[in-house]
């Protein structure tokens, strides 16, 4: 049985401490329903970027930062991939050359094992909270209808495959 896609590889020219500082790795064209049901980010460094954002500490193609994602947010029309504990991990040559610097597999076919890993609370910003998060209403009645229309969206299925319990 092949290995479920668990993981989202990034190829970033950011070093881990802007992406620390951010709160996140954004911003990236990604599949947001795909993403959301992915458990784990892996950060690889792109260490020929010339762009003034690239802050690159790393050997090129390594990975170097695992996140524990915890959300998939908004930002333009792109997304910015949001984690609530991370470790930093150096394993070589982990990136392959793919076309797209963003990557769904899983940790196993990337040869990285997380056990001993030394896992981080993430602590973003202020600033960065507050400029890349959106405004969010207060939370209104839904019908059932509406809520497995939006439950669908957000996870690429269709309607009819949502189930909702009501225990009271």
């Amino acid at each position: 049985m092949a290995n479920t896609e668990n993981t989202i590889t990034v190829f970033t020219a950011q070093g881990p401490t802007s992406i620390l500082n951010e709160g996140g790795s954004g911003s990236w064209k990604l599949d947001p329903a795909r993403a959301r049901k992915c458990t784990y980010l892996v950060c690889t460094q792109n260490a020929y970027n010339a762009e003034p954002y690239a802050d690159a500490t790393n050997p090129h193609g390594s990975a170097f930062l695992v996140g524990k994602i915890s959300r998939i947010t908004p930002v333009d029309d792109r997304w910015r991939i949001e984690f609530s504990e991370y470790a930093l991990i150096d394993y070589p040559e982990v990136w392959g050359g793919h076309r797209n610097p963003v990557r769904y597999t899983n940790l196993d076919d990337l040869g990285i094992q997380l056990d001993g890993v030394e896992w981080k609370q993430a602590a973003p910003t202020e600033a960065v909270v507050s400029a890349s998060t959106p405004e969010v209403a207060a939370p209104r009645a839904l019908t059932i209808q509406e809520a497995k229309a939006g439950l669908a969206q957000t996870y690429g299925v269709d309607a009819g495959a949502i189930e909702i319990v009501i225990r009271g």
